[in-house]
């Protein structure tokens, strides 16, 4: 499992292991594993062009070790200057012993036109200008060096995090730096993990430089604000029968979902809990030939759910419409409930909230634009700073939210704790009905026994798998998503990480 913490967690965990090594050790190691890391983009060290961009702070510092490193190896490396003065003095009285020379642009020096064409130029740039603790965009004079950045013929690494992003958040405000790679010192910081930060930051490298001892674990003041699950850490939450399972042991699944005028949405959202580990799967609501027409094993009632039969979880509102006295009803069980879709517009504050109260899960499963209609917010809101929203919808409701999108995020009842990541997925997964397939895998994984966080999390987990299998970089039909959850979940629970 990767974790994020916060700057403010990674600070201190720095500040105590520099209490135990001799000064500047630590901004060495931090140094040598980011000259490791450039020197595997160049692949060819000695003739490359190597141009540092370089703050005031110990990103700064970072860079212009590594400069030293590469520049000692045959690289010719510069460094530009964006606060003249107040670079690291000694990464700086390092990278001239090893030969490199430096320009000056900021704090009242234009970046001129040689400038941006050294940036140009290079082979490779190093985007040393803000730290972890930098807020909002860009300066003024770090904007044209990152756009030339952008536009250039080398590859651009990022110092820890690409400058202009908000480590703790995710979000950006103003221009940002785009790195090829970002390469991540002792941990991850949540802005890595989520969009829109995310797709500043190019490929991960992570660098150990011995933080962890400093960084607390579980729960409590300083632990992680962000996880990322990987195959092992799905593969111990997936449900597997035992040899005197039954259908009931494997957990039963509601699906009250579709209307006359989506009936697609039942099937859909019973395809994906049929392939989502419960024993079986009840079927309440008026597209139920259209869903024994696709899936015959459906166990399809027209008494509403009350009295559908037993149950572990339901699901609600994928296709439902205007059916507040559905959404309602399953909202009354005393069994976890996934509210998707029309639902999440169907259901009361206050009936979500109790049943919270009564200790009874809910998860629910909003895209940007539902998730800003329920906080009363434009979608912008949302997607800018996915994280927050997930949080506020989560303590609103007293439920579990999943929040998704280009990056899916799952938080816990309340709020607090750490936020889930979801690492997988693929943008062609952006096609209608790709959430009703999910919400019925989720409502199954919730009907085998788990949790609402680690349902809402495997589902997503494995439902992006899916959407990659099934695309292999062309369009894909939910249907296609939905075929391909069993090989998903192979490739997870068959992973030699998994196994051992």
């Amino acid at each position: 499992m990767r974790t994020a913490y916060s700057v403010e967690t990674v600070r201190a965990a720095e500040r105590e292991l520099m209490a135990r090594l001799p000064e500047g050790a630590l901004m060495q190691r931090a140094a040598a594993g980011l000259a490791a890391a450039c020197a595997d983009v160049l692949g060819r060290v000695y003739g490359s062009r190597v141009v540092l961009l370089v703050g005031s702070g110990d990103n700064g510092g970072d860079a212009l070790y590594a400069g030293a490193r590469l520049a000692r190896r045959g690289a010719g490396v510069r460094a530009v200057l964006l606060s003249p003065g107040r670079a690291h003095a000694g990464g700086l009285a390092a990278l001239r012993r090893a030969g490199g020379s430096v320009v000056e642009a900021g704090a009242g020096v234009p970046a001129g036109a040689s400038v941006v064409r050294l940036v140009e130029q290079a082979d490779l740039v190093v985007d040393g200008i803000v730290g972890i603790g930098g807020k909002g965009g860009l300066r003024e004079e770090a904007v044209p060096l990152a756009e030339a950045a952008r536009r250039g013929r080398g590859a651009v690494v990022a110092v820890d995090l690409p400058s202009g992003v908000d480590a703790d958040t995710g979000e950006v405000r103003g221009a940002a730096v785009r790195a090829d790679v970002t390469v991540t010192f002792g941990a991850y910081k949540p802005g890595l993990l989520i969009d829109p930060a995310r797709e500043y930051a190019g490929v991960l490298r992570f660098v150990d430089i011995g933080l962890e001892l400093g960084l607390p674990g579980g729960a409590g003041a300083g632990a992680a604000q962000v996880e990322a699950l990987q195959h092992a850490d799905v593969a111990r939450l997936l449900p597997v029968p035992a040899a005197e399972s039954d259908k009931y042991r494997r957990g039963v699944v509601g699906i009250a979902a579709g209307s006359a005028r989506y009936p697609g949405a039942a099937v859909l959202a019973v395809a994906g809990a049929l392939r989502g580990g419960a024993g079986a799967v009840r079927y309440v609501g008026p597209a139920g030939g259209a869903v024994l027409a696709r899936h015959p094993e459906t166990l399809v009632s027209e008494r509403g759910p009350a009295r559908a039969g037993r149950v572990q979880a339901w699901v609600v509102g994928p296709g439902a419409g205007d059916d507040a006295a559905t959404v309602g009803e399953v909202l009354a069980a005393d069994v976890p409930v996934l509210i998707d879709a029309d639902g999440l517009r169907l259901a009361e504050v206050g009936a979500v909230r109790g049943r919270g109260a009564r200790g009874v899960p809910t998860l629910m499963t909003p895209h940007a634009g539902e998730a800003a209609a329920l906080l009363g917010v434009e979608r912008e809101v949302v997607e800018s700073g996915r994280l927050a929203a997930a949080r506020e919808l989560a303590g609103r409701y007293g439920a579990a939210v999943l929040l998704k999108g280009s990056t899916t995020v799952v938080a816990e009842a309340g709020g607090g704790g750490a936020v889930r990541v979801n690492p997988t997925g693929t943008p062609w997964l952006a096609t209608a009905g790709s959430g009703d397939v999910l919400s019925g895998l989720g409502g199954s994984l919730l009907a085998a026994g788990l949790s609402a966080v680690d349902a809402g999390s495997a589902a997503a987990y494995l439902h992006g798998l899916a959407g990659r299998f099934a695309a292999e970089g062309a369009p894909v039909s939910a249907e296609d998503v939905a075929g391909r959850i069993p090989e998903a979940w192979r490739s997870v629970v068959r992973a030699p990480a998994a196994q051992g």
